[in-house]
């Protein structure tokens, strides 16, 4: 067998091992690695470069050393997932570096990290006032999770006492110019509402690179040609601008009779309205 031939084979059956221990130990080591995770997976790439290249090395004799690091791991998770004082070791604890505004310069040291290096975390966060800084931690991983002082804080809709708005996920019903009909089904739209909606639009499905259909049941059309740009649904903000109309005529009518009685039930239907208004304007406003 020539060498490339040898080379390639090895290295194909070692992506395929590599490929088969990262889908059992799980995705959780893609997105956080642990310490042993880490090291385990440094120690994998090593092999498996020396075992790719080393043709006096028996694949198999390389394929239990992998076997053996990747359940090393796997095996580190299981016992964590079994035991909080396992999973203290094995993964470690966050550290909260600030407390009530106030640095731990003490826990800053332990973890051997610098005022700088923790003013550089805040402002990955968004964060460049230290001041504004109520609570943070970092975590297992290495991230930093910061709390704001209530007065730094975004204001919410709870703290607006606003209704909240509850919205589902979109449904991507067009890609690439074909039709995904099980998407759309999802939707709770038909063939016909896409037919007449892209009919208004003025465009074809063909011409169409993405669509989806919101969680107010509106279509979003995004073109292959850059250069047209298709209609953005009008009926929420129509809604709303006949609503505010609806209210001012009420208004009107009640400055424009004498009957007392008339003039306070279009006092108390625009009244009605307006109060209807703030209470849809979040979901009727673009």
């Amino acid at each position: 067998m020539t060498q490339w031939l040898e080379v390639t084979i090895r290295s194909v059956s070692f992506l395929t091992i590599l490929f088969i221990i990262t889908k059992v130990i799980g995705k959780r080591q893609i997105a956080q690695l642990s310490f042993f995770e880490y090291i385990a997976g440094i120690t994998i790439g090593s092999i498996v470069a020396e075992a790719s290249l080393a043709r006096e090395r028996s694949i198999a004799d390389a394929l239990i050393a992998i076997a053996v690091w990747g359940f090393i791991p796997w095996l580190a998770d299981y016992i964590a997932m079994k035991s909080k004082s396992a999973r203290r070791t094995i993964e470690g604890q966050s550290t909260v570096f600030i407390k009530d505004g106030k640095i731990l310069e003490d826990n800053l040291k332990k973890e051997k990290y610098t005022t700088d290096e923790l003013l550089a975390l805040l402002r990955k966060k968004g964060i460049f006032s230290l001041a504004d800084v109520e609570y943070a931690v970092l975590e297992q991983d290495g991230s930093l999770n910061a709390l704001l002082k209530k007065d730094k804080r975004p204001l919410t809709r709870s703290d607006l006492q606003m209704l909240p708005i509850n919205e589902k996920e979109p449904y991507t019903i067009i890609m690439d110019g074909r039709l995904l009909v099980d998407s759309l089904s999802k939707s709770g739209k038909t063939k016909e509402w896409l037919n007449g909606e892209l009919e208004a639009a003025g465009v074809t499905i063909e011409n169409v690179f993405l669509g989806q259909v919101n969680s107010y049941g509106e279509l979003y059309l995004d073109l292959f040609n850059d250069q047209l740009q298709p209609p953005f649904p009008q009926e929420r903000p129509l809604l709303l601008a006949n609503l505010k109309k609806f209210a001012a005529d009420m208004e009107a009518f009640a400055l424009a009779t004498d009957c007392k009685k008339t003039k306070k039930m279009y006092e108390q239907n625009a009244a009605d309205i307006q109060k209807l208004i703030q209470q849809t304007k979040p979901y009727l406003s673009n």
